[in-house]
């Protein structure tokens, strides 16, 4: 039997055949983990005497929602140095923390593709990097997923989201997923601001919208960078980011997970 749900027009998940259990539907499942992708496993219906087709269901925010994975930053220390990493851009360039040296603040931040929570911030994130990067804010941003089992996270898609997404820093593979673990990293995005010292002031938020409710604007995080950057005092009452969970490969989870 398909799950009560309010209709609105433009959001469609296709249905597949097959069958579904009602675990399969809870918030939190592991098919509930990628919303805008999820493939609700059911059987095609029956029109009149023209046989069985596949169809469409139509969903309103408020339904993909409840199937949103919501994963928490695991809010860092403030001070923590920040950990050192070396790693390949969308050319295949190495890009290491030392490069960011002469920097008078360093934004790390753990992205990926397919999220839907990056891609509700990514047009702001990318206008928020092009106005602070002439300030002295360093960004980079960092795509720790198995990209085994995700390959809209591949390396050459992420070359491709660069360039669409106008991303003025550099977008890095952390194949391993040893660096994710090094900043104790849990969900996309999930920020990290480090001072001139390296040392944490800021791991939290972007703003307080999220997909389907809100124009992201990137207050928290600006206001962060705002004070940081003009030698103020930054509160430690930081929210924590929310997003996707960081898709660690099988037998590669961090004991945080």
């Amino acid at each position: 039997m398909m799950p009560d749900v309010w209709a609105k027009p433009g959001l469609y998940l296709p249905l597949q055949r097959g069958a579904a259990k009602s675990d399969d539907f809870r918030p939190g499942s592991r098919a509930c983990h990628e919303p805008l992708q999820l493939t609700l496993l059911m059987s095609s219906i029956s029109l009149g005497g023209y046989g069985r087709f596949p169809c469409h269901l139509v969903l309103c925010s408020q339904f993909l929602e409840c199937f949103m994975a919501k994963t928490l930053s695991t809010m860092l220390d403030l001070g923590t140095p920040a950990p050192a990493f070396c790693l390949p851009d969308t050319v295949g360039k190495q890009v290491s923390l030392d490069d960011f040296c002469d920097a008078r603040a360093l934004l790390v931040v753990f992205l990926c593709n397919h999220c839907p929570y990056v891609i509700h911030i990514r047009p702001a994130l990318a206008a928020f990097a092009r106005e602070f990067q002439p300030k002295g804010l360093a960004v980079v941003g960092i795509n720790a997923n198995d990209v085994t089992r995700y390959p809209d996270d591949s390396p050459e898609k992420m070359r491709e989201e660069a360039i669409q997404a106008g991303y003025t820093f550099p977008y890095l593979f952390d194949e391993t997923q040893e660096v994710a673990k090094a900043y104790r990293a849990a969900c996309t995005p999930d920020f990290f601001l480090f001072d001139s010292q390296r040392r944490l002031v800021y791991r939290g938020q972007f703003d307080d919208t999220r997909p389907g409710h809100g124009t992201p604007t990137g207050r928290d995080l600006r206001d962060a960078v705002n004070a940081l950057l003009e030698g103020k005092a930054l509160s430690g009452d930081q929210k924590a980011s929310m997003g996707c969970n960081i898709k660690w490969k099988e037998g590669n989870e961090p004991d945080y997970f």
